[in-house]
């Protein structure tokens, strides 16, 4: 890691060595050469430590003494460029022993990702400095930091990406903005959760058929493949029903876990996904929907549905016909456009690919290519 061969220093979470890199190296900086300059300074957007996963492994890269500074637009369009170079050129080269300097890999093929090395010039740090509204379009693909999202903003906005927004945390707030932004985009509006909540019960309730029905065909590891799509179903569900923006698939798991609704579900589907038989696979993952029924009950949202498992139809498979708990949760939407709209739910209920929810949505909102 670094350029002396030295040991890494003992590991701090990926928010407290950016806290302390702000306060002991950015902000004296900040104060001696712009004094009364209005901004924001946080760790917010990509990487684990935002959402409170890193550990020691998450060092190998973009990981370490990073920071956002955020300014009003014309501040960052006048000083950006100059605030960049005054940081590269006299912050610290390390920070209770973390380098600030950053070496980009060498592999052609990532361009994006580097690590901390020592270096004697002046440091490549990972302190952004950007207009959090232009951030904020980039990040979310909305076209201000003052207005509140639309239902159609909503729908289209990553839970990832807005865990990554609301996540982390913020160590000055001079602009005001950061902070009044965050909370608006805390969590969804209430017919917005219902809405999603409805769709993604609607998502279970399109598969859970299918586990039988591949295995009574010979396909158990179609049959798997489903079962292990519905087991990541209910715990984006349980997510939802918990209001906590589910990350991507690197940290699903370790996000669910975190749910008080875990510890009575994770035997039910770490089973389903162990089993290497379709009656035990089968078993597992109706218990795991009357728990998960159970729990959509308990929280008031529409009227108690019937929990327990059925057969499907005239077929012998048991399913809990999840479409029930959809149809109530569509009952109790106040706004009619929302509570007619088809039940094809938010851009992570319909589309799963890591670059287009990371990256590439921004962009096509952007240009108009998805209004």
């Amino acid at each position: 890691m670094t350029t002396d061969h030295t040991e890494p220093p003992g590991f701090l979470t990926g928010l407290e060595l950016s806290r302390i890199f702000y306060e002991e190296a950015v902000r004296p900086l900040l104060d001696k050469e712009y004094p009364g300059l209005a901004y924001a300074a946080a760790r917010v957007g990509s990487g684990s430590e935002v959402l409170g996963f890193d550990t020691p492994r998450s060092a190998d890269h973009e990981w370490g003494p990073r920071l956002n500074l955020f300014l009003g637009r014309d501040a960052a369009s006048e000083q950006a460029a100059d605030l960049h170079r005054l940081l590269a050129e006299r912050l610290p080269k390390q920070v209770r022993g973390w380098p600030t300097h950053f070496r980009h890999h060498d592999n052609p093929l990532d361009r994006v990702s580097g690590h901390m090395e020592l270096t004697e010039g002046p440091v490549d740090h990972r302190v952004s400095v950007d207009d959090l509204a232009a951030w904020l379009g980039t990040q979310l693909g909305l076209h201000t930091e003052t207005a509140a999202p639309t239902v159609r903003d909503w729908l289209w906005m990553p839970q990832q990406k807005l865990a990554e927004t609301t996540g982390g945390a913020v160590f000055h707030d001079g602009l005001g903005t950061l902070t009044a932004v965050r909370e608006r985009l805390a969590w969804y509006p209430d017919d917005v959760w219902r809405y999603l909540l409805a769709c993604q019960w609607q998502r279970i309730s399109q598969e859970e058929a299918f586990v039988g029905r591949c295995a009574e065909v010979g396909d158990d590891p179609g049959s798997a493949v489903v079962a292990g799509r519905l087991v990541r179903d209910l715990m984006r569900l349980c997510l939802l029903m918990e209001r906590r923006y589910a990350p991507y698939s690197k940290w699903l798991g370790s996000a669910f876990a975190r749910l008080p609704a875990a510890e009575s579900l994770t035997p039910s589907l770490q089973g389903a996904l162990a089993a290497t038989a379709y009656p035990e696979r089968e078993r597992h993952l109706c218990d795991a929907y009357e728990i998960a029924g159970t729990l959509q009950n308990d929280t008031g949202l529409a009227s108690a549905v019937d929990p327990s498992r059925r057969p499907y139809h005239s077929r012998p498979f048991l399913v809990l016909h999840a479409e029930r708990f959809a149809q109530a949760l569509t009952q109790t939407i106040s706004d009619p456009a929302l509570r007619n709209r088809p039940l094809y739910g938010g851009i992570d209920q319909w589309a799963d690919n890591t670059d287009l929810l990371a990256h590439g949505l921004g962009d096509l909102r952007r240009q108009g290519a998805l209004e």
